[in-house]
């Protein structure tokens, strides 16, 4: 049955998602790019540009039966003064690339892969996200977080908000407007339309799909030390595989968890939450 299996994990070239990939293979093709190679591991690259229309899509045309396992993974953030933007025209860029590439890009994929025979029979799909997304939505106004925590909120919905959110920031009025106004909760904004979007395609799965049995899920890898989380992260690669591994292996008879975000192998309620670890920075 293992050499059946076909995961696809985006943003795999190095970090968090190149570790995923090393521990399917380990777990599924055992003794089977280069450094995965020299290990005895021989996963198939395929190109995909995640802001290419045309490259998504092209997904379509690979030639297997359907996945198995879907990671999202792959995103970007800026580090402050090392990115050499300073303008507020500069800083409106780097968050509509930051919502582009969690949000709106999660939505073509979406709509790329789920519905599609692509994603096969007792599938498994792992959004990575991140605990920020609750630093964000505590920080955000109470009507902003009525209609986060909605269990009701639409795709297109979703879509406006996160539109609005980037409009806003361009327009030096977010903090009006009721989005939070530092730095590193701005990017937490980002990774909470990925948890509201999570719950909303698993809902639709449910809805559309339920005998297939796929389970969809969320998840913060925690503080790695990749080129992302820099080199004081309190995790390795190896470490912060372990929550979307454990969620893209979930067994064939497995029924939950569904729609949810879990955080060091644990369901955690979205919403707002009172405590948060120490090395959170707010």
């Amino acid at each position: 049955l293992s050499s059946h299996i076909l995961a696809l994990v985006t943003g795999a070239n190095k970090g968090i998602g190149f570790t995923i990939v090393q521990d399917l293979c380990q777990q599924f093709w055992p003794g089977s790019s280069e450094q995965l190679q020299t290990k005895g591991l021989n996963p198939r690259f395929h190109l995909l540009d995640i802001n290419d229309l045309q490259s998504i899509y092209a997904l379509r045309h690979i030639e297997y039966r359907g996945l198995d396992v879907l990671v999202n993974n792959a995103g970007i953030t800026f580090k402050g003064k090392n990115t050499g933007f300073h303008t507020v025209d500069d800083y409106s860029f780097i968050i509509q690339l930051e919502v582009q590439n969690s949000i709106l890009v999660f939505i073509t994929l979406r709509h790329a892969i789920l519905p599609d025979s692509l994603c096969y029979i007792l599938g498994r799909v792992v959004n990575i996200s991140s605990i920020m997304s609750f630093v964000a939505l505590k920080y955000c106004s109470p009507e902003l977080q009525q209609k986060f925590m909605s269990e009701t909120i639409t795709e297109e919905e979703l879509g406006v908000l996160m539109n609005k959110f980037v409009e806003d920031v361009k327009n030096g009025v977010h903090k009006e407007e009721g989005w939070p106004d530092t730095q590193q909760v701005l990017y937490g904004v980002s990774k909470m339309g990925i948890v509201v979007l999570s719950r909303i395609h698993a809902r639709k799965l449910s809805e559309q799909r339920k005998g297939d049995k796929i389970l969809l899920n969320a998840c913060c890898p925690g503080w790695v030390r990749t080129d992302m989380g820099g080199p004081k992260a309190i995790k390795s690669p190896e470490e912060g595989a372990e929550i979307p591994v454990y969620l893209a292996l979930l067994p064939s008879d497995a029924e939950k968890p569904q729609g949810e975000i879990l955080i060091e192998k644990k369901v955690e309620k979205w919403g707002i939450l009172s405590q948060f670890p120490s090395w959170i920075p707010i």
